[in-house]
């Protein structure tokens, strides 16, 4: 939370206060949110409440329809982009359905409120070429660094899931006779995703070579360690996936989350169903997935363009 996020909250009458702080122990406790996903609703709470009480508000039940209006249309005036407008919208919703929950208000006052869907840019994927490219650069790597980054890119490309779940890994996670990862994903959901050879080749020479040089007392159970024997910093996956990236001639800068759309992309185009990659990425809704089915035809459209006589 920001100094003038923290001096706004510091500002609200008592009442709105106290609500605040039952809303940030709820979303801590019961809903096994992020820590940033906590600071996001938090802080779109706190801007909201000082909008209610600037307008003369000192209660949570003075929080009506038009006061949510007015705060998402205060912020279009000031340049808020769609994409922010629906995510304060759906931030509103979530603070209003939990004053309902915990008897604060009568009434869900969120539930008619209405804001414009974010325009959905789609995702920058690598060709299968460049993603060869990608994961093959440590191609060779002796050191148990090298080793390391090789697991790291082959991982993330083979099995699509998010660097936060890589990081996350433990050694016990990897059942490596049926090529499986266990995964703990969003909302502490688990679930087994596949790997390829070239990721297993990638994995016992990490196992063997490579993590017992760097393991120390404090590694632990984690199955991908830093330079200092600790787990792997997610900071430091995406610096490997950027410079690994960089040196594919013509690919887009994309981190490991373009590691995971192009998977994605590649698993579509190959003819994978669509109720198959939602399962592999662990998304809770087939409309999250969907993206990729655009991702697949607008490629597809670049490609006719490009190569149809009549196009």
């Amino acid at each position: 939370m920001t100094a003038r996020t923290a001096d706004a909250r510091a500002a609200l009458p008592p009442a709105l206060a106290a609500a605040l702080d039952g809303y940030e122990q709820a979303l801590r406790d019961e809903r096994d949110l992020s820590a940033h996903t906590v600071r996001g609703y938090l802080t779109d709470a706190v801007w909201l409440l000082d909008h209610l009480a600037r307008r003369g508000g000192t209660k949570v039940d003075e929080l009506d329809l038009t006061a949510l209006r007015s705060w998402l249309a205060q912020g279009r005036t000031r340049g808020a982009s769609r994409a922010t407008t629906a995510r304060r919208a759906a931030a509103a919703r979530s603070f209003t359905a939990w004053l309902r929950r915990s008897g604060h208000t009568p009434e869900d006052v969120g539930l008619r409120l209405v804001s414009p869907k974010a325009h959905r840019t789609l995702p920058d994927v690598l060709a299968p070429d460049q993603a060869r490219t990608v994961v093959e650069s440590t191609a060779g790597a002796e050191d148990p660094v090298g080793l390391r980054d090789a697991v790291v890119l082959e991982l993330l490309y083979a099995s699509g899931i998010r660097v936060s779940e890589l990081v996350g890994l433990d050694v016990d996670d990897v059942d490596r006779g049926r090529r499986l990862l266990r995964v703990l994903g969003k909302g502490r959901k688990e679930r087994s995703v596949p790997y390829g050879a070239p990721a297993e080749q990638a994995l016992d020479a990490w196992l063997t070579r490579g993590r017992p040089a760097l393991a120390t007392p404090d590694s632990g159970p984690a199955l991908l360690l830093g330079a200092r024997g600790r787990r792997l910093d997610p900071r430091e996956a995406r610096r490997t996936v950027h410079t690994a990236v960089a040196r594919a001639p013509g690919a887009p800068d994309v981190g490991p989350h373009g590691l995971r759309h192009s998977a994605a992309t590649h698993v579509l185009e190959g003819g994978a169903d669509l109720r198959s990659v939602q399962e592999l990425l662990g998304h809770a809704s087939l409309a999250t997935t969907q993206i990729y089915t655009h991702v697949t035809v607008e490629r597809l459209r670049a490609v006719h363009a490009q190569a149809h006589p009549r196009a």
